[in-house]
């Protein structure tokens, strides 16, 4: 199973180097964060995708931080800190995201973990951890693991990276998302998207599988159970023609999701920790009981993860603690088949998400073609035993369970970037939550209307619009979720609020009172809203609409104003095809039936208004005499103030504070990096210090006062460490460790002196014997007529100069060297040598490229004659007939028409003409360059 995991791994990175091509862009990164364990990978130029190793050069991180006497400690640190001190170290913490201190949720995690203070936020009635005079926000909490996140893939890529995709699970709503992001940018991460995990591992597994793709569509279920939550979720692949690309794509679209979002590996870890609690209290080792101590508590859950883990492959295992309470051990046998009793209405919810999910989708499972396992906790046997059983069909195994979700976010990463391209992968979400507008129609009776804004299932990202055509003052609407009924009432209340703004009109009234006038007739109030691709929704505006006649003087006089005021409400407004957005039809029915409109991109030219005719493509005729009026459509903007009704985000003084305390975090965690390594450094240097001058080849290279001082310095310092040093300030470290590192350094020097120089001089030897081997070829070449003019006298007079120059200096200074002790001074260096080394290559160089460049003198060509038979004397006649007027004689192919001799003084080598032509080679080449094209959407390769 490892292998195949492996080996999977592996063919995905030469994939995807295959697929994401770099742009000269900075690197950029996913993070997986979930609620047991975080991931991160990368992209960078020149690297395929990837996983960012941590300090401990693991592919994963546990989600946990923790701090102690103002020093943070996150992944395994705050995992071996929490069994200490429990109450201070936070996991688990990604569920509380958005949640109120009321929250279902929270009460759940209160109950997991009894031994944490949560307070309610004073101002949003947010979760806060209290730990003696500090106070930690959830977004706080979580910034700090992405800034972790952030470091791994920084060490790893060697720049800085600040773009990311971040996943989420798809049950997240506005308050969880919205949460996510302010702690990402308390990080100082720039969030590109906010993926859903399980759209993540749907987009890695399809972009490996674009082959066996057509035009059919193929459904896939990806399960996967996780530490917190189980989610099945339906997917659909097929290729679809894309009408502005004009060619075809894949398309990932999820088309059904079913979830339970309390399903996961923790709740069966929890009982197995109350079981191992209960049998060492039936041990009667101590009349105190282990579930009223926390840190007890905290060390049984740590081992009933490590013995979950290891029945998924065992019929049985023992669980082992020292010291677990009042210092008595505790060993205890679990068998697999106790673990899944304990379990047992647990693994009985397993396959209820498979299901909600198909009937979401609308399908059969005798049209899904995969059923792809991914997560960790769907590894137990007794999981895939279940599902077996309910689907009938075969579990595919052959997704990487831990980093799917990372490796799918990453590649999108690279998709949204702007120095990457990537092969184009179209992706769809879908909608778990339907998002309704409710408002009341301005008559007597105050009645409500509620209508669909998305539904669920619909697709996003997706803009949408509504039109109010009745109200003609200041009004207000709300957008809530609503039809949830197939959700159940225990998850409506685990989603929290269900209203999520409430949006307010004030210059309606103003509005029609100015603008509507006579020649002008109101249409209606649009309001434009989206659900991004984070999955978050935003009333983009409101505007009025109007229609006036266009023949009119005074419209003569504001044609240009419209025109300008009509553009600019396009551009805010989001219209792709306003014909389509204002199209009377929708304008003109009664309040009570207010439409939705999906809305396009902007991007489409504008369409006019079904009911705006005009005659000129009517053929021209004398006798008409009744022409329709042209109409002109005019937007005013209406001015909407939203008021966020699900929890809200920290605010700005909130978010200073928290911002602060992260600073002062960071600080102290920097001082104390760098105190630590001073100490590190210093110590080392003194161990190594002691073990060199305890051997004689460095003995030698110090005299005997050198010796003793350094010794003694040694001993000091090391004194010193272990009690004075406790506690010094990091200064004095660095301060001692630059005077001892000077001292020795010296001695240092004189030993690699002594150790390189014999490399160094046989060096010196081979080039002199090259140098003279070079020089007797060179006096060879002048003895040749052709070629004495190759080399002048005195070139070959300075080079033989030149190299017994060297060779007596180097016998002199070998000689003085080796008669000096080796602790004196050093005379003859190994920059000595080189320098001496660069003086004859320097030399020798020189003549070799002037026998490159040489050529010898070409001696004239005589003229061929075509026809050979003709004499010399006829030749000498036509020449002397220059009156006569002749023909320019043609030139055929055998016949070579005579030149000049090109006197050369300085030939071009050979190499040199093939240098230039490669140079003329590169500059043909055409590098990739960023076009208009590049700017827009990213397309394929």
């Amino acid at each position: 199973m490892r292998t195949s995991v492996g080996l999977i791994a592996v063919i995905s990175l030469i994939l995807a180097t295959i697929l994401i091509q770099n742009v000269h862009g900075a690197a950029v990164m996913s993070i997986d964060i979930g609620s047991e364990w975080m991931k991160v990978g990368i992209v960078s130029p020149g690297k395929p995708m990837e996983i960012a190793l941590n300090k401990e050069s693991k592919r994963k991180t546990p989600s946990v931080i923790a701090f102690r006497e103002k020093t943070r400690f996150i992944g395994d640190e705050a995992i071996t800190l929490a069994a200490r001190f429990p109450a201070s170290s936070y996991g688990y913490i990604i569920d509380l995201l958005g949640k109120t201190v009321d929250s279902p949720i929270v009460q759940l995690y209160k109950k997991r973990f009894p031994y944490y203070d949560i307070q309610p936020d004073p101002v949003r009635n947010a979760v806060t951890f209290k730990d003696g005079d500090e106070t930690y926000t959830v977004e706080e909490l979580v910034a700090q693991l992405l800034q972790r996140a952030q470091e791994f893939a920084q060490d790893a890529t060697e720049q800085a990276i600040q773009e990311c995709v971040l996943t989420v699970p798809g049950f997240f709503g506005q308050a969880e998302r919205t949460a996510l992001l302010s702690a990402a940018k308390l990080a100082n991460i720039k969030v590109l998207q906010l993926i859903n995990d399980y759209t993540a591992v749907a987009l890695n597994y399809g972009i490996f599988q674009q082959k066996s793709l057509n035009e059919t569509a193929q459904y896939v279920i990806f399960y996967d159970m996780g530490a917190s939550k189980t989610t099945a979720t339906v997917i659909s692949y097929q290729l679809v023609k894309d009408k502005v690309l004009r060619e075809t794509l894949p398309v990932v679209q999820v088309v059904g999701v079913g979830y339970d979002r309390t399903l996961g590996g923790l709740e069966m870890q929890l009982r197995l920790r109350d079981y191992l609690g209960n049998a060492f209290n039936d041990m009667k080792k101590t009349p105190k009981n282990v579930f009223e101590n926390p840190r007890a508590m905290a060390k049984l859950l740590k081992e009933a993860g490590r013995v979950k883990n290891i029945l998924s492959a065992n019929v049985d295992h023992y669980a082992q603690i020292e010291g677990l309470l009042d210092e008595q051990d505790f060993k205890f046998k679990v068998t697999r088949e106790k673990y899944e009793e304990l379990c047992a209405d647990l693994f009985d919810r397993a396959a209820a998400p498979v299901q909600k999910a198909l009937d979401a989708a609308g399908l059969t499972i005798d049209v899904v073609s995969q059923f792809i396992l991914f997560g960790g906790n769907s590894r137990t046997p007794k999981v895939q035993e279940i599902l077996k059983s309910k689907i009938n069909m075969e579990l595919a195994k052959n997704l990487n369970a831990d980093e799917a979700a990372t490796m799918g976010a990453v590649y999108r990463a690279a998709d949204l970037a702007t120095g990457f391209k990537v092969k184009k992968f179209i992706v769809k979400d879908a909608v778990l939550f339907p998002i309704h507008v409710a408002f009341e129609r301005e008559s007597g009776n105050k009645k409500s209307v509620v209508r669909t804004l998305f539904g669920a299932m619909n697709t996003y990202p997706q803009k949408k619009v509504i039109t109010f055509n009745k109200h003609k003052q200041n009004f207000d609407f709300n957008v809530n979720y609503a039809d949830l009924d197939y959700l159940g009432a225990n998850e409506i209340a685990n989603i929290g609020s269900l209203n999520i703004s409430k949006i307010q009109l004030t210059n309606v009234g103003q509005l029609f009172e100015e603008k509507v006038k006579e020649g002008v007739e109101a249409k209606g109030i649009k309001a434009h809203f989206a659900l991004d691709d984070s999955g978050i929704f935003g009333l983009v505006n409101v505007e009025l609409l109007l229609e006036k006649n266009a023949d009119s003087a005074d419209d003569k006089e504001e044609g240009t104003f419209s025109k300008l005021g009509s553009t600019i409400s396009k551009l805010f407004g989001g219209d792709k095809e306003e014909g389509k957005a204002d199209a009377p039809k929708n304008e003109t029915e009664p309040e009570e039936a207010a439409t939705e409109k999906p809305q396009e991109s902007n991007e489409a030219t504008e369409a006019p208004p079904v009911n705006e005719t005009t005659n000129e493509s009517a053929p021209k005729n004398e006798t008409t005499t009744t022409e329709k009026p042209k109409v002109v459509i005019i937007k005013e903007q209406i001015t909407a103030k939203t008021e966020e009704l699900v929890m809200k985000t920290l605010n700005d003084e909130q978010f200073e504070e928290s911002l602060k305390r992260m600073d002062v975090i960071y600080k102290l965690e920097q001082e104390k990096l760098r105190r630590e390594n001073a100490v590190n450094s210093l110590e080392t240097h003194v161990i190594e210090a002691q073990q060199r001058f305890e051997e004689e080849e460095y003995i030698s290279c110090a005299t005997q006062k050198e010796l003793e001082e350094i010794k003694a310095m040694c001993s000091e310092i090391s004194d010193w460490i272990y009690e004075d040093g406790v506690d010094a300030k990091v200064e004095v470290f660095e301060e001692k460790l630059e005077t001892l590192t000077k001292k020795t350094n010296e001695i240092y020097a004189r030993h690699w002196e002594h150790r390189e120089r014999p490399d160094a001089i046989k060096a010196l030897k081979g080039m002199i014997e090259g140098a003279q081997g070079f020089l007797a070829t060179a006096k060879n070449v002048t003895q040749d007529p052709e070629k004495k003019d190759v080399f002048t006298e005195k070139e070959i007079e300075d080079l033989a100069k030149g190299i017994q120059e060297v060779i007596d200096w180097r016998d002199k200074e070998v000689s003085a060297q080796n008669k000096m002790p080796k602790n004196e001074p050093i005379r003859l260096t190994v920059k000595h040598l080189t320098d001496k080394m660069a003086f004859l290559d320097r030399e020798v160089k020189y003549l070799v490229n002037k026998i490159k460049r040489w050529r010898p003198k070409e001696k004239p060509k005589e003229k061929k004659i075509k026809n050979e038979t003709t004499s010399s004397n006829t030749a000498e006649q036509e020449e002397t007939q220059q009156e006569v007027p002749q023909e320019e004689p043609k030139v055929e192919e055998n016949e070579i028409k005579e030149e000049e001799p090109a006197q050369i003084d300085e030939p071009i080598p050979s190499e040199q003409k093939d240098e230039e032509k490669q140079e003329q080679t590169e500059e043909v080449k055409v590098e990739p360059t960023e076009t208009e094209d590049d700017k827009e959407e990213h397309t394929e390769l």
